[in-house]
């Protein structure tokens, strides 16, 4: 029997809209994508004062209008998905919102008429073939909680849904459904080794043997390795290369060489403070967001008279007794976040690479995945550092949620992340560990069981030649 395409996400299955009882509605602060489609059956609508309505709001875009969707790499979506858009009002809110904040399209014309964003938001679904694999857009609220505070969030999935509230029904976007193929079904347009990549790098996140910071290390590392395969430079299969790098996962033995790899606060608080400072002059700076990163700087210590080190003494203390301290006994939420990222972002093929011919850049898709994390838990670690013992994982969704929607839905927000890594030098090996490395010393759980920690070439010939850390 041919294996079926897992079900990454299916916890996204489980979302229900909580409307008028959310915190942040996602019908304010961004102008929102009308598909063709949609906009045509607008315009084909009777008079009346939902449609005069929808006629003086809704404006056809032009070929210079920045297309903010709700996807990743979303500078390439189709013309088609981004025809028009809705502007908001004065108030920064979606004019076809009601006093009771519902849409007001949904409650007069029904779920079939809204635009496709607006119909599947927080769902992100990508076409896999005879499949379609679905995240989540973290920018909501409801979506932010389910997926951070999961205990096991790929074995999450819920029995019946709770009854809903006849709000929370009426503004509930029209239902995603994941549909299943069989790898015959779906080999055909998938990328090489889509499935066997794809399950080791969500396996390695989750190989708590190993601190994060190592484990996103090693992604990195397999990412370099499978480029390299895949210009001709290292002459293995990736098949080959795949199962000697689980045997070396399993062994330990690239553990002594990343325990080489520098500590730098200074170097990754710097570019945690460029990243933070991207888009604030390109997108709308909600007072949600504002408010958490006023909790950041606080937590770093900035002020008139603060410099580079000061910050850096006060960003690792924050780390260390606020930060640390929490997410040791919250593994799951960095966890369940990057799980979402890779999902959502197609990682690490990205939007691009999923075309059949397209040459690989996982070690591109490496960089911004890391860009991401590096912004999401710097700001946390200031957050945690401004809450101290009273941090939370209120604060948590609510500093995860913010930025989202602040950074994840404009288009060029992984262009300019990734500029970023480049201008600081930190797009390489020993730029990478870097950014990811927070502790100057790991004990794991390995270790204390006895695992056994041969050399760092684990396969100790020119045979098995491939797998080594080279900052």
């Amino acid at each position: 029997m041919p294996a079926m395409l897992p079900r990454y996400a299916a916890y996204t299955e489980t979302f229900r809209c909580i409307g008028s009882d959310c915190e942040d509605t996602c019908c304010s602060g961004w102008n929102v994508p009308i598909d063709r489609l949609t906009y045509e059956k607008y315009r084909a609508m009777p008079a009346g004062p939902l449609g005069a309505l929808i006629a003086e709001s809704v404006t056809e875009n032009d070929e210079s209008t920045p297309s903010k969707t709700n996807g990743c790499n979303q500078a390439n979506a189709s013309n088609d998905a981004v025809f028009a858009q809705i502007r908001m009002n004065n108030a920064n809110l979606c004019p076809m919102l009601t006093n009771e904040r519902l849409c007001r399209i949904h409650a007069e014309l029904g779920a079939e008429m809204l635009g496709h964003t607006c119909s599947t938001y927080p769902h992100i679904v990508h076409e896999l073939g005879a499949a379609k694999e679905t995240a989540f857009a973290l920018s909501c609220p409801e979506a932010a909680r389910l997926v951070l505070l999961s205990p096991d969030l790929l074995n999450d999935v819920s029995p019946a849904a709770q009854p809903r509230s006849p709000q929370q029904a009426a503004a509930e976007p029209a239902r995603v459904e994941l549909e299943q193929g069989s790898a015959k079904e779906y080999t055909r347009v998938l990328p090489p080794h889509f499935l066997e990549i794809r399950e080791l790098v969500l396996a390695l996140v989750r190989m708590r043997s190993y601190p994060l910071w190592q484990r996103m290390f090693l992604i990195g590392l397999m990412c370099r390795r499978l480029d390299s395969i895949a210009r001709g430079e290292l002459k293995r299969s990736v098949v080959e290369f795949l199962a000697d790098f689980k045997n070396a996962l399993a062994a330990g033995s690239l553990r002594p060489a990343m325990e080489t790899l520098p500590l730098d606060r200074a170097a990754q608080l710097d570019v945690v403070l460029r990243l933070a400072g991207l888009m604030l002059h390109r997108s709308n700076v909600r007072p949600r967001f504002a408010a958490s990163v006023q909790a950041f700087t606080a937590g770093i210590g900035s002020g008139p008279s603060a410099t580079l080190k000061s910050l850096a003494d006060q960003y690792a203390r924050a780390h260390d007794f606020c930060f640390d301290p929490f997410f040791r006994r919250h593994p799951h939420i960095l966890e369940n976040y990057l799980i979402n990222t890779i999902v959502r972002c197609q990682f690490p093929f990205g939007r691009e690479g999923m075309n059949l011919g397209a040459v690989p850049g996982r070690s591109i898709e490496f960089a911004r995945l890391t860009a991401q994390f590096t912004l999401v838990r710097g700001l946390l670690i200031g957050v945690a550092g401004y809450h101290g013992t009273a941090f939370s994982t209120d604060h948590v969704v609510a500093t995860v949620q913010s930025a989202a929607k602040h950074f994840e839905h404009h288009p060029e927000f992984l262009k300019l992340a990734y500029e970023v890594l480049l201008e600081s030098q930190m797009d390489g090996a020993k730029g990478m560990a870097i950014l990811l490395r927070n502790t100057a010393q790991d004990t794991t759980t390995a270790r204390s069981a006895g695992a056994h920690l041969p050399s760092p070439n684990p396969f100790g010939s020119e045979a098995q030649p491939g797998i080594q850390i080279t900052p």
